[in-house]
Order: C-alpha cells, then sequence, then structure tokens
C-alpha cells in the first residue's frame, strides 16, 4: 500500500480480539465494553474454541498499528446475513454491552462511513444492533 501510495485501509476483526494476547500492547483480561456474561463466560469460551482465527487477527491488528497507515479497525461480534438497518451502536476502543449480533450490511454501512471521519484513524471501532 506504501509503494502505491494509499494510505488509509479499514479492516474487519472480531470483537473479540480486544482481549486477546498479541506481540503489540497488552490487551485487557477483560474488555471495559462487555457485561459480566460476556466478558467472564462467552468471550473466553469463544477464544478457546477460535484460538487460532483469533490469533491471526489481533497479529493483523498489530501490523496494521505499526505500518506508517491511516488504519481503522472494526471489530463486530457474531454476524448475521440481516438487512441494512443503520441502527447500529459503536463505541472506540471497546466492545459494547449486550452487543451479540449486527449484520455484514451494517459492517459495511460503517466502515464507509468511517472513511469520511478522521476521528477513526488508528481507533479500533466495536460495533453491534
Amino acid at each position: 500500500m506504501q509503494t502505491t501510495g494509499v494510505r488509509r485501509i479499514v479492516v474487519v476483526s472480531a470483537a473479540p480480539v480486544s482481549t486477546v494476547p498479541s506481540p503489540a500492547p497488552h490487551p485487557p483480561a477483560h474488555d471495559p465494553g462487555e457485561g459480566l456474561v460476556m466478558g467472564r463466560v462467552l468471550t473466553p469460551l469463544l477464544r478457546a474454541a477460535l484460538r487460532d482465527v483469533y490469533d491471526d487477527l489481533a497479529l493483523m491488528e498489530d501490523v496494521l498499528r505499526d505500518s506508517g497507515l491511516d488504519w481503522t479497525v472494526v471489530r463486530p461480534p457474531r454476524l448475521t446475513d440481516g438487512p441494512l438497518t443503520g441502527a447500529y451502536r459503536t463505541a472506540e476502543g471497546r466492545n459494547l454491552r449486550r452487543g451479540l449480533l449486527v449484520s455484514r450490511a451494517d459492517v459495511a454501512h460503517l466502515m464507509l462511513a468511517v472513511l469520511e471521519r478522521p476521528g477513526t484513524i488508528g481507533q479500533a471501532i466495536g460495533i453491534a444492533n
């Protein structure tokens, strides 16, 4: 991207990545946006079941963080095939309480929207319906 002069990149990661250990900054044991059940039960189970996927996503986020590019990471929970609602919630740097689902269409909508928001550069954004 740097060779071609492209500066801006927006990527999809996953909500549980916020607590996956990686070589970069040490993540919290529990995401501050998650409630008790999600943070202490469901997220640890998901991380255990999908360890390789989440490790790869955490590494991707580390590479972006160190790339010098203008990046934004979007971290959805479980994706659905539902329609665009535009009624999704977002939070910078954390997941959302009771944020269990979001449609792929809403994630795509947010990804396009952040391109016009310079304040989202260098941020991981949680999204959920």
